[in-house]
């Protein structure tokens, strides 16, 4: 007898719940996980780009045009494979024979936060660009140090500014995450595609991936936005 929807969707014997569940947190963490990485190179690449030094506004140009500039699965595939060969290499060297390669979760997270950290550069930049100058040279005449500078003024007030468009990179980044199915990590998309191919059921399974997803990002489009409303609060009136 062939099993309802309730089954297929339980948490049975025959049902693929649980390993949906379970891939739909992966694919979390490792939206997580990139964008958390993107956030650290998002605020590098914003302070080479702002620096005086033209070398080293040139890096950070050069960044943000190729990672915003070549498709993500292109970006995926040379970390994975690229990754591969480097880290074979440096084993050999070592004296230690045969292949090597990094986890598909390892390099999955590594590649979505390159390409997450490419726009997160420029959500900072354009921030900090908003900043009011006279704050800033009032901080500076009453004493303030460089870091008691950006500790009180301009990281409050730039993460402000620029939450709206880390909202959209964080929304992108999670459905990047549907492209390291390429590279072997069981996310929610690679299982919702192992169990429609065994269930014979596509249009069930797929609409599951798409629900699931779908709820992710609203759960956490809702948390970021009352983020931003909280930091918006000492500026309203």
């Amino acid at each position: 007898m062939t099993p309802g929807i309730i089954e297929l969707l339980g948490f049975g014997s025959q049902g693929w719940g649980a390993l949906l569940l379970k891939a739909a947190a992966i694919t979390l963490s490792a939206a997580i996980c990139g964008f958390l990485l993107g956030s650290v190179l998002g605020v590098g690449g914003a302070t080479l780009k702002l620096a005086r030094s033209y070398p080293l506004r040139l890096i950070g140009q050069f960044y943000t045009t190729v990672f915003r500039g070549i498709p993500e699965i292109l970006v995926v595939y040379l970390f994975y494979f690229g990754g591969s060969v480097v880290l074979t290499k440096a084993m050999s060297t070592g004296g230690f024979t045969g292949f090597y390669s990094l986890p598909a979760f390892v390099t999955g997270a590594i590649s979505v936060g390159i390409v997450s950290g490419a726009y997160q550069t420029e959500a900072y930049r354009s921030a900090f660009l908003r900043l009011d100058r006279g704050q800033l040279e009032a901080g500076a005449s009453c004493g303030m140090s460089k870091l008691l500078l950006l500790r009180r003024i301009i990281a409050p007030q730039t993460l402000r500014f620029a939450l709206p468009a880390l909202g959209n990179v964080w929304q992108s980044a999670l459905k990047e995450t549907s492209l390291l199915s390429v590279i072997g990590l069981v996310e929610l998309l690679r299982q919702a595609g192992t169990a429609a191919g065994s269930t014979r059921q596509p249009f069930l399974f797929y609409g599951v991936a798409a629900l699931l997803f779908l709820i992710i990002g609203r759960v956490t489009g809702h948390l970021l936005m009352r983020l931003e409303n909280r930091l918006a609060k000492p500026w309203r009136r």
